[in-house]
């Protein structure tokens, strides 16, 4: 079974910068997307960020100018650098190891335990 292990979450004040991390015990890495998705009580899931197995990202709107997704083939992890965070940006952030080259905005694939990210006003 594909393990994630995510880390980085924590609090931080409006304005500051988060990076997360993700790393995957997946053996065919190289071959799938990763994303990041984030999940707030009573709201569904949904998508943040994800990169393809090529390391071309998209990003919702909210994240664009300032998240930045990046992946490392040979540590098998992600990563997402959020800067100017807002208290709106509050939500667990989830993982995921994408089921093919790219993500979905239901998010098929193999998910992480989440990490707590809070922005306080």
């Amino acid at each position: 079974q594909v393990q994630l292990v995510e880390s980085g979450g924590g609090l931080v004040q409006t304005g500051g910068s988060m990076r997360l991390s993700c790393t995957t015990s997946g053996s065919d890495f190289s071959l799938r997307g990763m994303g990041w998705y984030r999940q707030v009580p009573g709201s569904q899931r949904e998508m943040v960020a994800y990169i393809t197995n090529g390391a071309t990202a998209y990003y919702s709107n909210f994240a664009k100018g300032r998240f930045t997704i990046s992946r490392n083939n040979a540590d098998q992890t992600i990563h997402l650098e959020m800067n100017n965070l807002r208290p709106e940006d509050t939500a667990v952030y989830f993982c995921l190891f994408c089921s093919r080259y790219r993500c979905t905005s239901t998010g098929d694939g193999d998910w992480g335990q989440g990490t707590q990210v809070t922005v306080s006003s």
